[in-house]
């Protein structure tokens, strides 16, 4: 705009702006002195200085420092005085740059998460309780699940009438005693649900040498393998909406788990079943694929364009929260990470 002003004189202003691409309404406007915006009014009906003052010290006293400013001016109301209203003091408060919030509430601490590791089996589990529709209308039973993090093989499982502490220990013991575990070996993730939390567990896993583990408070995804084994479970085309007792439930799970342990691939381990993975089976069967791969690649090579195929891979690990890579800690300092996805 500059260079079109300093050549107006001598082209002309018309011929200077079509060589420049430039309006000679802008040019004109571009020329003009900025002119002073007029400095607004104060409205009569606003605030006098010492009354802004006055609401200001009032709002900061210790009666109402952590009070809204509606229930300032409904409690000045009921004795009998009157400062200004509501949006006025969100005014003043703006102009200070107090706008916050101003209730004395309890604050919850920030929570770290829960970063677990599993690069074998029975390594980490994690287990959870989830709600089977009884025969009427507000009637459950509970489904006690635990799971292998790495494998993904259902190491226990039980059905109760109730959520309880003292099943949930049992169903811990026992599953801790059938696979062998070994002192200082195992890390038992949850949520934090009355059983999970509970003293009889805390102990039990204490007694046992088992490290414990909790999801953060209020958040749903800390436990993603447990709630997608779940899923699963509900997903399945002859799952009931109602179960008729106690025992027909008991049968439809004893069936579901022999299916999910010894014939459902899992996309997150190779496409390689829970109970193949958790009992060390998984090279041999990926080196039996791999020879039938490599023979149809022999047969016809044309047909697989960008390589020969491969069997696929289990991960070198599996993460619940993996930690973020940061400038002084990069992401292969992390260790292994789960390059496989959570579904089931």
């Amino acid at each position: 705009m500059k260079a079109a002003a300093d050549l107006a004189p001598a082209a002309g202003i018309s011929v200077t702006c079509r060589a420049l691409g430039v309006s000679r309404a802008t040019l004109h406007r571009r020329q003009r002195p900025p002119r002073a915006r007029p400095q607004r009014p104060r409205p009569d009906r606003a605030l006098a200085p010492e009354e802004e003052t006055a609401a200001l010290a009032v709002m900061h006293s210790e009666r109402f420092v952590d009070v809204a400013p509606a229930a300032i001016v409904a409690a000045l109301l009921d004795e009998g005085t009157y400062l200004c209203s509501v949006r006025s003091m969100y005014r003043l408060l703006d102009k200070h740059g107090e706008v916050r919030e101003r209730r004395d509430q309890l604050r919850h601490p920030a929570y770290a998460a829960p970063e677990l590791l599993a690069t074998r089996p029975n390594q980490v589990w994690t287990w959870d309780i989830t709600k089977l529709r009884g025969p009427v209308k507000g009637t459950y039973f509970h489904l006690y699940v635990i799971l292998d993090l790495y494998s993904r093989f259902v190491v226990g499982w039980m059905i109760a009438r109730r959520e309880s502490a003292k099943l949930a220990k049992k169903l811990i013991a026992e599953s801790c005693a059938k696979q062998g575990i070994e002192p200082g070996k195992l890390t038992v993730h949850a949520d934090r649900g009355p059983a999970m939390t509970s003293k009889p567990v805390a102990f039990l896993l204490v007694d046992l040498c088992v490290a414990e583990s909790h999801s953060r408070p209020y958040v749903s995804d800390d436990n993603p393998h447990s709630e997608a084994q779940f899923k699963t479970l509900k997903y399945r085309p002859d799952f009931p909406d109602r179960f008729g007792s106690l025992e027909d439930a008991r049968a439809f799970c004893l069936a579901f788990f022999a299916w999910y342990a010894t014939e459902h691939r899992h996309s997150g381990i190779a496409m390689l079943t829970p109970q193949d993975v958790h009992y060390g089976r998984a090279p041999q069967i990926l080196a039996a694929r791999g020879v039938v791969l490599d023979a149809a690649y022999a047969l016809h090579p044309e047909r697989f364009v960008n390589r020969p195929p491969r069997p696929g891979v289990l991960p070198p690990a599996v993460w619940i929260n993996p930690p973020k890579p940061t400038a002084s800690v990069p992401i292969q300092d992390l260790g292994p990470t789960n390059t496989s996805e959570v579904r089931h």
